[in-house]
């Protein structure tokens, strides 16, 4: 997907929420685990419930791997039926995949060709030969971990090097890869007030940002401190979401939550113009 087009359907649903199929078959309602393929059954309503409020879905797959083979089965299903469905939805391979090149190519074959993302997350550490390879796909982009959400972040990402923070100096860096046209980049909503020192590296990229609902992040000041004149925001929320009930009912509570954020959003971007 073009970024031009992402960019129309923020436009046209007033909206830059991305939904995260975290799916955990421990929290689930129990009613669907009788079904052949309960992860997929239970994408399958929480996407029909809200795919009119949202421009992004983003499976974690560790949430998928954890099951084996079924489990890989289930996200395949899952990204088909969007694909098939809802193409104008931007998707995300949430499985921070970082290793040199040709694996990274294996990688993004995986993702981009054989299962049909939209995007993958990559872990910077091994630097441009680990990222380049997945860079090198067409209309297809690559989300950076730059400053995340979790508290082990200050650990490393925070830290000084050659003068810089480290997390300042992958974006500055990044900026030199090859196609980094294609490159977006995480941050974390628990960490909103580093956006503005952030979108001084990169003031046109698209920023992933997760954390906001059950992590505490706000979304106002993600708003205030990283939007730009092409929004340039897909802000993510999962449990907040799609564990929002785990009756019969949990799909039209999931929507309540969605609509929630989504009029949030309209109403920030009403205040851009």
């Amino acid at each position: 997907m073009k970024i031009e087009q992402l960019i129309e359907q923020i436009q046209k649903k007033q909206s830059f929420l991305c939904i995260g199929l975290d799916t955990d078959l421990d929290k689930i309602p129990a009613h669907l685990l009788s079904e052949e393929d309960p992860i997929f059954a239970f994408n399958k309503a929480i996407i029909e419930a809200t795919h009119h409020l949202c421009v992004a879905y983003k499976p974690n797959t560790a949430f998928y791997e954890a099951y084996g083979i079924k489990g890989w089965s289930a996200l395949e299903k899952t990204i088909n039926y969007l694909n098939e469905n809802y193409p104008e939805i931007f998707t995300i391979a949430d499985a921070k995949r970082g290793d040199i090149g040709n694996t990274s190519t294996r990688y993004a074959k995986a993702f981009f060709e054989e299962l049909g993302f939209d995007s993958v997350t990559v872990a910077p550490y091994m630097g441009k030969d680990s990222v380049e390879p997945f860079l090198a796909f067409e209309n297809k982009h690559t989300i950076l971990l730059a400053l995340t959400s979790n508290q082990g972040a200050y650990d490393y990402q925070t830290n000084m090097v050659d003068g810089i923070e480290l997390y300042k100096k992958v974006l500055q860096v990044s900026q030199a890869y090859q196609n980094s046209k294609n490159l977006m980049y995480v941050v974390g909503a628990t960490k909103a007030s580093y956006l503005a020192d952030i979108r001084k590296i990169i003031p046109n990229s698209f920023l992933l940002v997760p954390g906001v609902g059950a992590q505490g992040g706000s979304l106002k000041e993600v708003c205030h401190f990283g939007m730009n004149k092409q929004i340039g925001l897909l802000v993510n929320s999962s449990r907040g979401i799609i564990y929002a009930s785990n009756t019969i009912d949990f799909a039209k509570e999931a929507t309540v939550k969605a609509e929630e954020l989504q009029q949030q959003m309209a109403e920030e971007l009403q205040s851009m113009r």
